[in-house]
């Protein structure tokens, strides 16, 4: 008598992200990061059954952010239940959430720097997240509400560097019955059910309105709708790379000409690529800068420039797009 059906077919999903691409040779070491929640439960306890039987090495990260009382002991806790899976090595990862971007953003960046030191310290090939096809449509309509292009619309990639996230084409619910069917009991955050969080209201308001409105399946559509614009996206930032290494012939900065006759979708894309090369921070760096500088190529009428975060400017002169510091206007 084989697994109940939500185990196996979580099982099934991750065995194929472990073997599409190979992860490595026998004795490959792969980490779970897991937050001690039903969806990252699971992943560690599929983790451990699948690996071994895939010759592979099962490890396990969990985060201590630091944010509630309490924390440390749960962090603890999760990684007992991982060690108790059979999971090695485990490690409770401490890390202080600093305030750049939000309460959200903070933590995922001092997550994900905790997550690369502990992969590059334990030579983990990859990290696996927990994130589900519920979670990918969150995240589409929060870029969504940004007015966000088509790169933050495509949502979260299944594989991204050392990251894969195998159970992204799951739905959630059946991800949690999952871990209940394994016999793991999940320690639900509350910062998951606090309509503070802007993600907390689309999927306990938002989400739920949609369906009411439109029918069930929206989640389903919204994560299709983000692999296909992933595929679009990946072949404008193909386009993109190779205009910018054209653009960037002949001198210092950007043929303006060369820039003007390429498709809006591409040049974009090229104007930000070159303002993050110069310096301007990509966490900063919004539409409405890159769309200062598409005008120094597209409306050209003298202007002085394009201010930029990082102290940058962007500026026209000689038939060249050139960046370089802010200069204060005459009188500061």
């Amino acid at each position: 008598m084989g697994p109940p059906v939500d185990v196996a077919m979580v099982r099934r999903e991750l065995r194929r992200w472990l073997q599409e691409p190979p992860l490595g040779p026998p004795g490959t070491l792969v980490l779970a990061a897991c937050s001690g929640g039903a969806d990252s439960l699971a992943l560690a306890g599929a983790l451990a059954f699948t690996a071994p039987r895939l010759g592979l090495r099962a490890g396990g990260v969990t985060v201590d952010h630091g944010l509630q009382a309490g924390s440390a002991e749960r962090a603890a806790t999760v990684a007992d239940t991982l060690r108790a899976l059979g999971l090695a090595p485990v490690e409770v990862l401490t890390v202080a959430v600093g305030t750049e971007g939000g309460p959200e953003a903070a933590a995922r960046t001092a997550r994900y720097a905790a997550l690369d030191a502990a992969a590059q310290r334990h030579g983990a090939a990859a990290v696996l997240l927990g994130h589900t096809r519920d979670d990918q449509a969150e995240t589409v309509l929060l870029g969504l509400a940004r007015g966000s292009g088509a790169r933050s619309l495509a949502g979260m990639a299944p594989v991204a560097g050392r990251y894969r996230r195998p159970l992204l084409d799951l739905e959630r619910a059946a991800v949690r019955r999952a871990c209940a069917q394994m016999g793991l009991t999940p320690w639900e955050d509350p910062h998951n059910t606090d309509p503070g969080y802007t993600r907390v209201r689309v999927r306990h308001e938002l989400l739920p309105a949609m369906e009411r409105a439109l029918g069930p399946g929206i989640a389903a559509a919204l994560a299709r709708t983000a692999r296909r614009l992933r595929d679009d996206a990946d072949a404008l930032d193909a386009l993109a790379r190779d205009a910018l290494a054209e653009a960037s012939a002949g001198g210092p900065g950007l043929d303006t000409a060369r820039l003007a006759a390429l498709p809006r979708a591409v040049r974009t894309r090229v104007l930000r690529a070159a303002a993050i090369q110069a310096g301007s921070p990509a966490g900063t760096l919004a539409a409405v800068h890159v769309d200062a500088l598409d005008a120094l190529v597209t409306a050209w009428r003298g202007q002085a420039g394009a201010d930029l975060p990082g102290g940058l400017s962007g500026r026209r002169t000689g038939g060249r797009l050139v960046f370089g510091p802010t200069t204060a206007p005459p009188g500061r």
